[in-house]
């Protein structure tokens, strides 16, 4: 059973940074991909970053220019930095890691809270 780890989460200013980690219990290189979602109270969960084995990344739209994905395969992580951190950006932020078509697993998340 894949267990993903997220951690990094806290309080900070609107303009400040972050940088979360997601450790997987297994090599991160087993996984078609891993990313980063985002869920805000009341709002539908949102795909935020990934990261593909051969390591290309893309990015949402409302994130681009300002966050960014990286891995560290030695450590079983997979990383989101987070830049010029705006309130909108406030929610739990869950780790994703897919395996092709298979149901995908799930971190248990991190909060992120961007005060204005």
């Amino acid at each position: 059973q894949v267990q993903l780890a997220e951690s990094g989460g806290g309080l900070v200013q609107a303009g400040g940074s972050l940088r979360l980690s997601c450790v997987a219990s297994g090599s991160i290189f087993t996984f078609t991909s891993m990313g980063w979602y985002r869920q805000a109270p009341g709002n539908q969960r949102e795909w935020v970053a990934l990261i593909t084995s051969s390591g290309s990344t893309d990015y949402a739209a409302s994130v681009k220019g300002r966050f960014t994905i990286s891995r560290d395969g030695a450590k079983n992580t997979v990383y989101l930095h987070m830049m010029s951190l705006k309130p909108e950006d406030t929610a739990v932020y869950l780790c994703n890691a897919a395996r092709g078509a298979l149901n995908p697993y799930w971190g248990q998340g991190t909060q992120v809270t961007v005060s204005s």
